[in-house]
């Protein structure tokens, strides 16, 4: 299950709304246990991709890393990817599919026409075909 903080998906609704009517996308850090993926902060990016943003999205591999040097200062993890979907479904495209790696979360978030339609994780199975990630939405109290 991907637990995520409500300002969690405010941040990723905001990203979303913010560069509509093109593409969005930015990573995920958090920890993992057992069970859980806990996001407890993204990191957004340029989507560097040449040409139509609106149905693609492409971080670069110095953003990879950027973020990965980021996840280890602050003792997390890089857990994922998001994306959002201007004016399509928050489902997974075949493009998507072919582009993603194990392991990681990816939440896209479906946007039409300007506000917010939902939000939805997935993985990938050991076939490489996504599944659909349970995704818990509330408020996470920090532990100390």
């Amino acid at each position: 299950m991907l637990q995520i903080d409500t300002s969690i998906q405010n941040e990723l609704i905001r990203d979303s709304l913010r560069t509509f009517p093109d593409e969005c996308c930015g990573f995920l850090l958090g920890r993992e246990t057992a069970n859980n993926r806990v996001i407890e902060e993204i990191i957004i990016v340029n989507n560097s991709k040449e040409g139509d943003k609106r149905r693609r999205f492409e971080i670069t591999a110095k953003d990879y890393l950027k973020a990965e040097q980021q996840a280890d200062e602050k003792k997390l993890t890089l857990l994922g990817v998001y994306h959002s979907h201007p004016n399509h479904p928050s489902i997974p495209s075949e493009h998507d599919r072919v582009v993603a790696q194990p392991f990681f979360s990816y939440i896209i978030v479906a946007v039409k026409e300007n506000e917010f339609v939902s939000l939805q994780s997935w993985t990938l199975n050991d076939n490489f075909q996504f599944e659909e990630e349970d995704v818990l939405i509330k408020t996470i109290i920090p532990t100390i």
